[in-house]
């Protein structure tokens, strides 16, 4: 089988095609032909600084849908034929993969392979931020930082969905549009922390509710003082670039911040199956739209990882193997 290879660690120049064994599954394991893979910015973190808990060389990629091909000893929630999604199962960029059962979700007839690996990893993520990691209530405000980007959309319209409104935060004037059909009440072109003094105004100088912030260092101060008092942000910026430090003293007016993790939104299988069937519901009553920017062959991974570093995509990127 074909599959993506890191063997040191750098640029999108180190995303080489290879030719490896297909492997098996073994017990508890699912083994997938692989339909759509996600591109996430985490990949180029992993792809930089190393994978957590993975050593070189390694297959990137965490995410995709596809097709059950085989199944290990004592999997019966899943046969062959079965289409399947998954989100943080280590090595998606590859024609097969072997994942724990307890990792996959069946997919609805409904939904194709694309929109199934494009919404698992990022429509869990906006689902846990505006539920869990902040009640998104009618009438809150919201500023979302790279709102044009697959994570913003999705944002956008779960906060949208759950009565809120929306500041979205773009850094170019071609991804407006975006953000507006999204659902953005207002959208503001801004790098850094342009953004700020806007935002306080459309807030009528109150502030906003809650901001989530993904862009790293660059708006991260910006961001905790656009917060009305009592106000939270989420921050979710680690690959971006360095993560802030601050003194407890530096927080103003007694904002909450949160750094959101994954897992906790889905510490279960059962959390999983649930929080996952809410997304893929809301996809199927048209509530929820996902936005595949651009797709590209699997060799083209280095060219995928060099546009979604460029800041110049919009949407979800996918791999198609």
């Amino acid at each position: 089988m074909k599959a993506i290879v890191v063997e040191r660690l750098g640029g999108p120049e180190v995303l080489e095609m290879r030719e490896l064994p297909t492997p098996e599954p073994g017990p508890g394991q699912l083994l997938v032909d692989v339909a759509a893979a996600g591109v996430n910015f985490m990949d180029t973190g992993a792809r930089r600084y190393g994978p957590t808990g993975v050593e070189l060389p390694y297959v990137p990629g965490v995410e995709a849908a596809g097709t059950v091909r085989a199944t290990g000893p004592g999997v019966d929630e899943f046969m062959p034929g079965d289409r399947v999604a998954w989100a943080y199962s280590n090595g998606t960029y590859a024609e097969r993969i072997v994942i724990p059962a307890a990792t996959a979700v069946p997919v609805p007839d409904e939904i194709s392979d694309e929109v199934a690996a494009a919404a698992m990893l990022q429509g869990l993520t906006a689902h846990g931020f505006a539920t869990e990691a902040y009640d998104v209530r009618p009438g809150d405000t919201a500023v979302v930082h790279a709102a044009a980007g697959g994570l913003g959309q999705l944002l956008t319209q779960m906060v949208k969905l759950r009565g809120g409104s929306v500041i979205a935060v773009v850094s170019r004037p071609e991804k407006a549009e975006i953000a507006r059909r999204a659902g953005a009440d207002h959208v503001l072109v801004a790098s850094g922390a342009e953004f700020l003094d806007r935002a306080r105004e459309l807030t009528a100088g109150r502030g906003a509710d809650v901001v989530f912030d993904g862009n790293g260092e660059s708006t991260f101060h910006a961001s905790m003082r656009v917060l009305r008092r009592y106000g939270t942000m989420l921050y979710y910026g680690p690959f971006i670039g360095s993560v802030p430090t601050i003194e407890m003293l530096d927080l103003p007016n007694s904002i909450k911040i949160c750094y959101p993790v994954f897992f906790d939104h889905i510490p279960t299988r059962e959390a999983l199956l649930r929080n996952a069937g809410t997304v893929f519901a809301l996809i199927k009553a048209g509530k929820l739209r996902i936005d595949i920017g651009r797709r590209y062959e699997l060799a083209e991974a280095a060219r995928a990882h060099a546009d979604i570093e460029s800041r110049r995509t919009t949407g979800k990127l996918l791999l198609i193997p």
